[in-house]
């Protein structure tokens, strides 16, 4: 049994673990996929290169000839667009690899892995120990279970945007930020996409204001199925047949292609880590500390096998955490997971960071909150937009900001001042009165929303 100092399973953030603190640690690394993990592959990057992509598409079909410019999306170069993305994705991963693999003291490993005893790991066959463990092992797509499923070609965001070419007719089930963004990707091309949901309404989890005006705009502008039940999946010809019950109304409904776009698991249950002792929660997630220590001593873990938050900028930060823990175990530092924010690159976006509305109410929390409509700045007013709003919920008391929710262009990056803000326990009033906001730019909608409060 060949033992080292680190093992890390898992070459998304785990890879960046290693620092040159590390120079003089024998380390294995075991990763079954490709380098850069989720993220780089086959999620963040590659997919905000496609919507990229659509949002030009949907400023020359929709916007433009709204105010009077003769714009026009002719449709998309599938093969083009697809190939420009992974053409600049694929040699990062590929590059990542081969540096790791060119230092004397990494030694990679391409196989499965799965925990045989105590800080054991089945490699290949080969068992490996360690010292220290991080297991960063992410996490998969939850496939649900419908009748037929397993027997048609369905994708996954795993799958999907590698496609050799763009599906006419494309079903999507699902209601969250992956179907979202990638039904709004496909849709931009030219695809005829349909959404199937269970739910009333997309984008649950957010702020119930921001879910339903984001549904408004989907039924609005795609063919959506709220409330739909699933009773099975079919292959008749080269059609994927989806048979469903919404509103009472059976039918069925075809498309050339079918993405499952339903939620992720986190993979520890493929690494059998009760094997080493590593507990796990009912929801299937690894449990650590705010050190990222589990409860076998010199085992840690990060990123999406630990949490439903399953983000690439806090998986980036955990990483930070462990590096610092492995090398300092007598001056750790904890997790910061105060304020951690999130977007989807829907067509519009969602930024939010905080509390929701709902949050406050279930918690018994006082709370003032106010909805700042983008057209009420000049900007937004320019742009005619009558959809996006920013949603503001601060304590009373404190007067500190414990909620934002922005829906609308640049989203992301309008939320990205007012969490600033509440790291450095700005109130309200400091936001809204200690600083110049351009005129007439887009931010002035935050300081109209943050003046109302």
């Amino acid at each position: 049994m060949r033992s080292f100092d680190l093992i890390i399973i898992g070459a998304g953030s785990g890879n960046s673990v290693i620092g040159p603190e590390h120079d003089s640690w024998d380390i294995a690394i075991v990763e079954r996929g490709l380098f850069g993990g989720t993220c780089l592959n086959v999620g963040c990057i590659p997919s905000k290169m496609f919507v990229y992509a659509a949002e030009v598409a949907e400023l020359a079909d929709r916007v433009g000839p709204a105010l009077g410019v003769h714009t026009r999306s002719d449709g998309a170069d599938w093969d083009a667009i697809r190939d420009r993305v992974f053409g600049r994705i694929d040699p990062i991963a590929e590059g990542g690899e081969e540096y790791r693999q060119g230092l004397e003291n990494v030694t990679v490993f391409k196989n499965d892995a799965r925990f045989v005893g105590p800080k054991q790991l089945d490699v290949g066959g080969e068992i490996i120990t360690a010292e220290h463990i991080v297991i960063a092992a992410g996490a998969r797509s939850f496939i649900p279970d419908i009748p037929g499923l397993a027997d048609v070609d369905y994708h996954t965001s795993d799958t999907i945007m590698r496609v050799k070419e763009r599906p006419e007719r494309l079903l999507v089930i699902g209601g969250g930020y992956i179907a979202t963004e990638l039904g709004h990707v496909f849709s931009a091309f030219g695809s005829h996409v349909t959404f199937v949901l269970r739910s009333d309404r997309f984008l649950r989890a957010e702020d119930e204001a921001i879910s339903h005006r984001f549904t408004e705009v989907y039924t609005r502008e795609y063919d959506v199925r709220l409330r739909s039940e699933m009773h099975g999946v079919r292959r008749d010809g080269d059609d994927i047949v989806l048979d469903i019950t919404t509103h009472g109304e059976r039918m069925e409904l075809r498309g050339d292609a079918i993405l499952v776009a339903t939620g992720r698991i986190p993979n520890g249950d493929r690494l059998d880590v009760a094997q080493t002792g590593v507990e796990i929660g009912d929801d299937g997630y690894i449990v650590t500390d705010s050190q990222l220590r589990t409860n076998v001593g010199g085992i840690f873990a990060l990123g999406d096998i630990t949490s439903p938050v399953q983000l690439k900028h806090s998986a980036n930060h955990e990483a930070k955490v462990v590096a610092h823990n492995l090398v300092n175990p007598h001056d750790p530092i904890e997790v910061n997971d105060q304020f951690i924010p999130h977007a989807v690159f829907g067509h519009p976006q969602v930024a939010a960071v905080g509390l929701t509305e709902r949050d406050c109410i279930t918690h018994g929390r006082p709370y003032v909150s106010h909805v700042q409509e983008y057209c009420s700045a000049a900007y937004g007013w320019a742009m005619e937009d009558t959809d996006s709003f920013v949603k503001l919920i601060a304590d009373p008391n404190s007067r500190l900001l414990i909620g934002a929710h922005i829906i609308g262009p640049q989203a992301p990056t309008l939320i990205q001042q007012l969490i600033q803000g509440m790291v450095f326990g700005q109130t309200v009033d400091q936001m809204a009165h200690d600083q110049y906001y351009i005129h007439p730019g887009l931010p002035e909608v935050v300081e109209q929303a943050l003046l109302e409060l």
